[in-house]
């Protein structure tokens, strides 16, 4: 067995860029893998042109997505670490035949996503786009508020589909407020702690009806993409509402905007779309039924203290020649 790597013969590159600035890597994560590991080169690359410079001699890259030809060039490339939990961006056959070691940032992202769930179920229960709507009218809507039909989620089946570190999460709050949870995970296994029933992706269908508020958590893989269309739509219940907080890639969004559109679901809350930002032209924007967040679920100010973590406590691992925390299966894409 080799020696493991040492960070004085180590050279990692930090590169993000996004038009969301929150996405982009912080000085403070580059300057805390500084001061753990002095003798390391650590290099925090801030734009996609200044890259292929650093590429050749580089080790580990930490960022969100490497190019075809970002890749080629990267010849000493051993790890590549994703900032997101979704992969889908990376799982190429170019990456896939290299060996290198992919992780990703699972799990970091599944407290605030969990509270985002609850309130966005809260809200569509209590009806507060609603109470919005009339303050912003100053329409004291006591009689009108209460025709919508506020519920409770107590008592209410929540469908959770990806029992994964999100889905988990949802389900201990959701207990909390006194509900069924359901799943659906890949091969019907999972916490029969966190469920009262777990059913295989196969049977989708069978779920659905059963639900009164449906929470989408999957990855995005070639077998969850649309996984959600005008068939499972029509299967749900016509009080029943669709959250996602996966990926927009899980839905048919033309069949979700007929569906909203002819009242088969109650309601949707929407926080990933097929397209982002959403075109100013999509009907979704218009429907009362329908809450939209713009892509914030996972957003919290604890996302790069919590990243910086993950990615001590790895590099910590990948020094000493252990097992490396969140390794990606580029087979299944997660």
């Amino acid at each position: 067995m080799s020696a493991p790597p040492s960070p004085n013969e180590t050279k990692v590159v930090l590169c993000v860029q996004f038009n969301f600035t929150f996405w982009t890597i912080p000085p403070e994560l580059p300057a805390a893998l500084q001061n753990r590991w002095p003798e390391m080169r650590v290099m925090h690359v801030k734009s996609y042109d200044a890259l292929p410079a650093e590429l050749p001699d580089t080790d580990i890259f930490v960022g969100f997505n490497l190019l075809p030809k970002q890749l080629a060039v990267a010849r000493k490339l051993k790890w590549i670490h994703i900032t997101s939990a979704g992969v889908s961006q990376m799982m190429r056959p170019d990456v896939q035949t290299t060996g290198v070691v992919i992780t990703n940032a699972r799990g970091i992202h599944a407290i605030p996503m969990a509270e985002h769930t609850m309130g966005a179920m809260l809200a569509l229960a209590r009806k507060f786009p609603d109470t919005v709507h009339y303050q912003d009218a100053k329409v004291w809507a006591q009689e009108q508020i209460w025709r919508s039909r506020p519920s409770e989620l107590h008592g209410a089946t929540l469908l959770i589909v990806g029992l994964g570190t999100i889905g988990g999460e949802i389900a201990r709050r959701a207990r909390a407020f006194g509900m069924r949870i359901e799943a659906v995970t890949r091969s019907g296994h999972g916490d029969a702690s966190l469920a009262d029933k777990i059913y295989p992706a196969s049977q989708l269908l069978q779920a659905f009806p059963q639900a009164d508020y449906i929470v989408l958590a999957a990855p995005d893989t070639p077998e969850t993409q649309r996984m959600i269309g005008a068939r499972e739509l029509k299967s749900m219940k016509p009080t029943a509402y669709l959250l996602n907080i996966g990926r927009g890639s899980l839905v048919d969004e033309a069949a979700l905007i007929d569906a909203l559109q002819q009242s088969t679901i109650a309601g949707a809350a929407l926080d990933v779309m097929e397209k982002e930002p959403l075109p100013q032209e999509s009907p979704l924007w218009q429907m009362k039924n329908v809450f939209i967040s713009p892509h914030i679920s996972a957003v919290s100010q604890l996302l790069w203290p919590r990243q910086t973590e993950l990615l001590i406590e790895n590099l910590e691992r990948w020094f000493s020649g252990r097992e490396l925390k969140n390794i990606v299966d580029t087979t299944r894409g997660y």
